[in-house]
């Protein structure tokens, strides 16, 4: 490679919400002549993107369609609802969704959550992105369920949140297209799921050696027998003295 030419990069798509830091330093770690590319992504485009080649592994919310993309399921999103620091519900330190039957539930149009029926009463019109249902929050206009990394994402200093229970949870998931398993791609997926650097990649350990004796370690000598098998001149088992007589118990005296 010449001092003109740059080593491909590899390309990491992320959802909102998703902090891929840890996976980061790890890769640089590991491989520091491959640069790693993040690219963000809303949610809906995730899928799209790794088909068409923008990325070569993303940080999705489930699900996808798997019939041309693989994925690995990674961990589940607790799901919280989004208050003002002066509503009600921060006196209690968990919510259920029948809490909100009477209250506006803001569900906007990139809502990640596979709702068969929202809870509350739904506004006079659905709010365009997260971000957008945030600020309408924070108007007092309603409130809002997402998962907690979007709560975080999206904190304001007038605004709370409440674990909820009863709901749709998202699940994060990495995915790639199916046919372009790369051996980058094969590394990061190693990187994720906590292989070590030395780690094989389906590969059988290799067996454990049997250790070499003390003897044989030296020169390849032979190992010695036991004195206790040695034998006498006489062709006895029994260890003999100098004299020649053989040991054993004392005998009594009369």
């Amino acid at each position: 490679m010449t001092g003109s030419e740059v080593p491909p990069a590899f390309r990491l798509a992320y959802v909102p919400g998703v902090t891929p830091t840890k996976w980061v330093r790890i890769w640089n770690e590991r491989l520091p002549g491959t640069p790693l590319a993040l690219v963000g992504v809303p949610a809906a485009e995730a899928a799209g993107l790794l088909r068409d080649g923008g990325a070569d592994a993303g940080f999705v919310r489930l699900p996808v369609d798997r019939t041309d993309l693989s994925a690995i399921p990674l961990y589940t999103e607790t799901t919280v609802v989004v208050i003002p620091k002066d509503h009600a519900a921060t006196a209690v330190e968990e919510m259920a969704a029948e809490d909100l039957a009477e209250e506006i539930v803001l569900h906007p149009l990139d809502d990640p959550l596979d709702w068969e029926r929202p809870p509350g009463r739904p506004a006079f019109e659905r709010p365009a992105t997260t971000a957008d249902a945030v600020e309408l929050v924070a108007a007092g206009v309603g409130l809002l369920v997402v998962p907690q990394s979007l709560a975080r994402l999206h904190h304001r200093k007038d605004l709370t949140y409440r674990p909820l229970t009863g709901v749709p949870e998202s699940r994060i998931a990495l995915s790639w297209p199916e046919e372009k398993t790369t051996d980058l791609v094969e590394e990061f997926i190693g990187i994720v799921r906590g292989r070590t650097v030395n780690s094989t990649r389906g590969r059988p350990p290799t067996p454990p050696q049997p250790k070499a004796t003390r003897a044989a370690r030296k020169n390849g000598a032979p190992h010695k027998p036991a004195a206790g098998n040695k034998t006498s001149r006489g062709g006895s088992g029994a260890k003999q003295s100098k004299g020649g007589v053989k040991r054993g118990k004392p005998r009594r005296r009369p």
